[in-house]
């Protein structure tokens, strides 16, 4: 199997890391470093590398007040695709998302990422809602852990 490490970034390279992946693989949605700090306040990240190389990251949304629905989004880089680092990031972050209290689990991807709806569907989840951001012209996908 593989050995991969995680860290949460807390600022400096590692949190430019999950940026990185974040940008890389939604690249009509780039988040400035500002966002990604905003993001690292109210969300869990995680990044993940093999040895010292990055592969991808995690994001999980806690359950917003008063519900017990939580976002678990898992992210790699196209050159590490299909190796199950995308399968140990979910399952890391389904396991934070169970601590935190979830008992509804949501993702969302971008609807041109078929890769990533194929995942979603593999692991359960259904199509909940299309849509597109004010000002944007990509349609993003919500699923929902059926």
């Amino acid at each position: 199997m593989f050995d991969l490490r995680f860290v949460e970034p807390d600022g400096g390279s590692a949190l430019e890391d999950w940026l990185h992946v974040h940008n890389s693989v939604i690249p009509t949605h780039l988040l400035s470093l500002d966002d990604a700090r905003d993001r690292a306040r109210r969300h869990t990240l995680e990044v993940a590398y093999l040895g010292d190389v990055l592969v991808g990251c995690g994001t999980v949304r806690p359950p917003a007040d008063g519900t017990r629905t939580a976002t678990v989004i898992a992210r790699v880089l196209a050159d590490h695709r299909g190796q199950g680092y995308g399968e140990a990031l979910y399952a890391r972050g389904l396991a934070r998302a169970r601590e935190m209290g979830a008992e509804v689990i949501e993702t969302v991807a971008l609807a041109a990422n078929e890769a990533g709806l194929r995942f979603a569907h593999r692991h359960g989840f259904v199509e909940t809602e299309r849509y597109r951001l004010p000002g944007e012209t990509v349609e993003w996908v919500d699923l929902r852990l059926a």
